[in-house]
């Protein structure tokens, strides 16, 4: 799967900028902020899909919720790339032959990494364990453009009635 990126960095520019001019912030003071957003909001995505309940009969939540959460860490992935002036045309990603929970493990994992070492390599293969988890679930890259994109309209409209 090849998941295209540029645009995407342009829309997060824009949205960045509208949040930057609303709250007087700069991506220079919030970089940690967006980086714990993001391993907050992979949470509020396994909590989504209840991978890790196995206490539970419950069955995941709908595709389009899980893909809601999905895109709330894409925007913080593309606004990490943006404050740390890091930018990926397209990444590509094989087949996943791991389960659901340890592909979102690993995704924490190398969150992580990028945490203690803040390098261009690190920030890709961040992206990359990101992005495994939309393989995994066999979901495309359409279904999580198109999440992106719904998610960004709404995140503009919170802008515009002060969230």
């Amino acid at each position: 799967m090849i998941c295209v990126l540029k645009e995407m960095y342009q829309k997060q520019l824009e949205l960045d900028n509208e949040i930057a001019n609303n709250h007087h912030i700069s991506y220079e003071e919030t970089k940690d902020k967006r980086l714990l957003a993001l391993l907050v909001e992979l949470g509020e995505f396994a909590n989504a899909t209840r991978t890790f309940k196995f206490w539970s009969f419950k069955p995941s939540e709908s595709k389009e919720r899980v893909l809601d959460e999905f895109a709330d860490g894409l925007h913080f992935l593309l606004s990490l790339g943006l404050a740390y002036k890091y930018e990926v045309d397209s990444i590509e990603v094989d087949n996943v032959e791991a389960d659901l929970t340890t592909v979102i493990l690993n995704s924490y994992h190398y969150i992580n990494e990028f945490y203690i070492d803040r390098s261009f390599v690190k920030y890709v293969k961040m992206f990359e364990s990101y992005l495994k988890i939309l393989a995994s679930l066999g979901y495309s890259w359409s279904d999580a453009y198109d999440a992106y994109f719904l998610k960004l309209e709404e995140n503009h409209h919170r802008q515009e009635t002060n969230y």
